[in-house]
């Protein structure tokens, strides 16, 4: 495994820093730094604070994903699926939460609202071709590798 020490900046005196649930979590909790209880009705989105701002190290992406628990049982996932963190931005981590459900549903301050996954990533040359290599799967689009 590799490690990696993130500076952590709480923006808020009620401001969690992110937790791994495990040794192996790949993901760790984001926790909602909320002065009030806010109501997430359904079908809409609601930004949730974290009281929290990162340093991502250079070459680092800071990968803002659903907490399964919350998005299975309780209909929240991030509005955008993935929030991207890049590693030059200071700003407050902010969570647009979806309410996918036809319930209200409530965030307070303290509640685990995602989870952050810090990676590497590729800077890519984009350059124009004539061809491309060619692929068993070629340009066969959604379905085309017959699975299921």
């Amino acid at each position: 495994m590799n490690f990696m020490k993130i500076n952590v900046k709480k923006l808020s005196e009620n401001a969690k820093l992110p937790v791994y649930g495990s040794p192996y979590a790949a993901g760790a909790d984001l926790y909602a730094c909320e002065d009030a209880p806010v109501t997430v009705p359904a079908g809409e989105t609601r930004f949730i604070h974290t009281g929290i701002a990162v340093e991502l190290p250079l070459g680092t992406v800071g990968l803002v994903y659903a907490r399964s628990g919350l998005s299975c049982k309780q209909d929240l996932a991030p509005a955008n699926k993935v929030g991207v963190i890049d590693c030059d931005y200071r700003g407050e981590i902010m969570v647009a939460l979806h309410n996918h459900g036809g319930e209200d549903r409530i965030v307070n301050g303290g509640d685990r609202i995602a989870q952050l996954v810090v990676a590497p990533y590729y800077v890519a040359e984009y350059e124009t071709a004539d061809e491309l290599s060619e692929t068993v799967r070629g340009a066969g689009g959604f379905g085309s590798s017959g699975r299921n």
